[in-house]
Parts: C-alpha cells; sequence; structure tokens
C-alpha cells in the first residue's frame, strides 16, 4: 500500500477518479435529521457535516460550473445542512458563495466561516471587510485566523469585533500536525470558540492531545482534510466494505471515512468539499444514523490497516 502522504503528493486528490466511485448508484436515505452538536461557548447547535469550498468552489464566473454548485448549495439546505467554510486562500470561492447564497435566498439557513490569511493588522482587517463584502454579509458566523498567521494580532481584532457582534464566533485554523503544538497554547491561553484542524482515520495524531484538550477546555472542533485530499480513496480503490459497516449504517467508503471523524466526542462538525450533489447527499448521509462506540472505532482502524 502508497503511504498517504506519497498519494496526496501526486495529486490524488478526488475520489471522481476511483471507478465505480461512491454515490454513483446508490439512492442515499437522508429522511433521518442531521445530527447536530453544541458549540460549547454558546449551546448553539450546528450539524455535524458541513462543506468546504477549497478548490470545489474557485470557479470565478464560469456559469456552467456556477449552475452545478447552485444545485450543492440548494441540496445543502434541503437536506437540513448549514456550515460552509470557506478563506480568501481560495481563489474565487468567498464571491462564488455570497452570490449563490444570495441568488438561492439562504442566507438565514447556513453558518458561514472564512478566515484571515495575511499579516498585518489593517491588512487583516481589509481582507475581512473584503470577505464580508464578497460573501455578501454584515455578521460573520466564524472568522478564523487561517494558518495561525499572525495570530495574535488577529485574535485582538476579532475579540473587538465579536464583542462588537461583527462576528459571531472567533478560532484558528490549521492543516499539519506540527502545528499542534501551537494550536495547544492558543487553545489554553485564549478564549476561542473554535479550533480547526487536520484528522482523519489515516492521521490520527490528534487523538493524543489535541483532541481531548479541546474537549476539555470547550473549544468547538471543525475538521479539515477528511479524506487527505482523495487519498482515502486511492487506498481502498476497489475494496469493498466489511459486512460490519452497515452496523453503523454505512454504505460507502466516503461515509466509512466521514463517520471514523465524527464518531470522536470531541468532534464538533467536519467540513468535505465537493462539486456533486450526489457526493454531497452521500457525505451527509454520514451525519444521521448509528455511530461507531470505541469498539468499532478500533475495528475500523484495522480493518483500514489491513487493506
Amino acid at each position: 500500500m502508497l503511504h498517504i502522504s506519497t498519494l496526496a503528493a501526486l495529486g490524488c486528490i478526488s475520489r471522481s477518479s476511483i471507478k465505480d466511485e461512491p454515490g454513483a448508484s446508490i439512492n442515499f436515505d437522508l429522511r433521518a435529521d442531521l445530527e447536530k452538536r453544541a458549540i460549547p461557548s454558546s449551546g448553539e447547535k450546528i450539524p455535524i457535516i458541513g462543506l468546504g469550498t477549497w478548490r470545489t468552489f474557485d470557479v470565478d464566473h464560469s456559469e456552467e460550473k456556477r449552475k452545478t454548485l447552485r444545485d450543492v448549495l440548494n441540496a445543502l439546505v434541503e437536506k437540513g445542512a448549514s456550515v460552509i467554510d470557506s478563506s480568501p486562500m481560495y481563489g474565487s470561492s468567498e464571491t462564488v458563495v455570497g452570490d449563490l447564497s444570495n441568488e438561492l435566498k439562504i442566507r438565514p439557513k447556513l453558518f458561514l466561516a472564512t478566515k484571515v490569511w495575511t499579516p498585518g493588522k489593517e491588512e487583516g482587517i481589509e481582507q475581512m471587510n473584503s470577505s464580508f463584502r464578497k460573501m455578501k454579509v454584515t455578521k460573520m458566523d466564524l472568522m478564523q485566523v487561517h494558518n495561525l498567521i499572525d495570530v495574535h494580532t488577529h485574535l485582538k481584532t476579532l475579540r473587538t469585533w465579536k464583542e462588537q457582534e461583527k462576528i459571531k464566533y472567533m478560532g484558528v485554523t490549521h492543516y499539519v500536525p506540527g502545528s499542534y503544538p501551537e494550536l495547544m497554547r492558543l487553545i489554553k491561553n485564549e478564549n476561542l470558540d473554535f479550533v480547526q484542524f487536520n484528522y482523519n482515520i489515516s492521521a490520527r495524531e490528534a487523538e493524543k492531545e489535541l483532541l481531548p484538550l479541546a474537549k476539555d477546555k470547550g473549544v468547538a472542533v471543525i475538521i479539515n482534510r477528511p479524506f487527505e485530499e482523495g487519498a482515502l480513496f486511492q487506498v481502498v480503490k476497489g475494496k469493498a466494505l466489511p459486512e460490519w459497516a452497515n452496523l453503523y449504517d454505512i454504505q460507502t467508503w466516503a461515509q466509512f471515512f466521514l463517520k471514523f471523524i465524527v464518531s470522536h466526542p470531541a468532534v464538533t462538525c467536519t467540513i468535505p468539499g465537493t462539486s456533486k450533489v450526489n457526493h454531497l447527499e452521500e457525505n451527509l448521509g454520514a451525519g444521521s444514523g448509528k455511530m461507531p462506540d470505541d469498539a468499532g472505532r478500533k475495528k475500523m482502524i484495522e480493518f483500514f490497516n489491513s487493506i
């Protein structure tokens, strides 16, 4: 088996390259409500499956691609999901989310999150105000310091903006294990609402200290890179799900990977990205039904490692 990092480096970023791709011929029963979990700092509940926009929403003014994404957003709210995560780092993604959500008139049903990704106080303020305009909001649900860029400077601004009710929640993000020590320092020393980082069945370093600390300190957790940029699908290509997966209402590998993540008690939400309605519905299917317990999670790890 190729190492996950090798697969990612080779550009294995999408499950769409896999023959008999997940969701291609399966009808997902989404009648059951998506599970929601509370944001510890407020008690507000959000669905455990959201939507990331890195690459998938960076389509500029392509009407053909925007039409597909319009269908994705429409399906998102119809199925009871709400969390959309973006960043000025993601090209035109913020603008596309803003334009399409405005056209569909679904803003009241969304939980919009974006990030500040530049050094300097005034530069950060300018960038965040630009994000407000692009996403067509006067109040952002969640503003995060992306990859800890000038984190202490921006957290000062975010505290002020939260007091002024310009943002609802504040947080920090990163996507590699090397950032965990700094994320843990911030969780201990700053009054954060959210922390976002990578975690999946192949990359489980966060289980050791970061996830338990976030739970102990009452910080909501958003998980990025749930499919390791698609590399997880390359590992299981051509492999059948174990028969016992149906005990946890798992129909596809995408749901297998997502249910492993959201079954962790410290996780609030995960944000798989997609530009396809069938993949969205497949992902959302992991947000309801029976979740693996500790024994089930261990069994999932052992099975994945045996492939």
